[in-house]
């Protein structure tokens, strides 16, 4: 059986043994939440607390049904009626008006403000000014019908009649170039004919056929790119020329390049990272 706990400063930061004060419950910060139960948030409210709005008390009777059905103003809800702004003093238009009266002086400008008004115009009222316009009777709003399609086109089928022919024209003009570039002339004499025939023959090849797929330079450099040399170490533009080694231990290019490849051939069974270590036995 579990056993109840009493005490409220059980579920504080500081617990039983540290400082109790009233205020620690309620500071949210301090509470701890119990086990299965939702955490506190440190605000007390006496037992007989009500939430939610009071209703009117309205015994009915032949007074009330008389008067006809409830309106808003005599319901619970919570309409406010549209109060009436008072606009401000337009202490710019006085001062305006002081000065051209001939006032300079404070006391002057005090007893002016005292005997006399200015309020400055409410922004509402401009705005319902400004979004007022004048829109003429035969004003007529969206955007315009698109012409039907004729019904006699349709019924006649001219569209599938244009498209037949369309593909009948493609289709006669790719045998007339087959049959002119399958030609063939087998006489020595006829050189220019030849000519001729192999430039037509690479003229339609070049031609586009529609639905034929044809490749870009964006495919193309998807499958192949160009080498392209990689960029030099930099160097400082006064050293590029002028700079020169100091020391140089080898007698040729030739034999430097050859102690070079014997060094990177003796990498392999030396340790270390840059193979410049002792050499390692034999593995078997």
């Amino acid at each position: 059986m579990a056993m109840s706990v009493e005490n409220p400063f059980v579920y504080t930061a500081t617990g039983e043994l540290g400082n109790q004060r009233e205020s620690m419950l309620q500071n949210e910060l301090l509470l701890r939440p119990e086990l299965g139960k939702p955490k506190r948030r440190g605000v007390y409210l006496p037992e007989s607390y009500t939430f939610g709005r009071p209703n009117e008390d309205q015994h009915g009777g032949t007074t009330e049904a008389l008067h006809g059905w409830p309106t808003l103003q005599s319901t619970t809800l919570p309409f406010r009626k549209k109060e009436k702004k008072t606009a401000e003093r337009d202490f710019m238009a006085l001062n305006r008006a002081a000065v051209t009266s001939g006032l300079v002086s404070a006391g002057e400008h005090y007893e002016f403000r005292a005997t006399h008004d200015v309020r400055r115009k409410a922004s509402g009222d401009d705005k319902q000014r400004s979004r007022t316009r004048r829109i003429p009777p035969t004003m007529v709003f969206g955007i315009s019908t698109r012409p039907s399609t004729p019904i006699f086109d349709l019924l006649e089928h001219k569209y599938q009649d244009k498209w037949l022919q369309q593909r009948r024209q493609l289709e006669l003009a790719k045998r007339q170039e087959e049959t002119k570039m399958g030609r063939s002339t087998y006489s020595a004499g006829v050189v220019n004919s030849l000519k001729k025939e192999m430039l037509r023959f690479n003229a339609y090849k070049q031609k586009r056929i529609p639905g034929a797929v044809y490749e870009t330079r964006a495919s193309l450099l998807r499958t192949y790119q160009n080498p392209v040399d990689p960029a030099p170490l930099w160097q400082m533009p006064k050293f590029v020329k002028n700079a020169h080694p100091s020391l140089s231990t080898f007698r040729s290019a030739k034999a430097r390049k050859s102690a070079y490849e014997s060094f990177e051939f003796d990498k392999i069974a030396r340790k270390g990272d840059f193979g410049q270590g002792v050499y390692e036995s034999a593995k078997n």
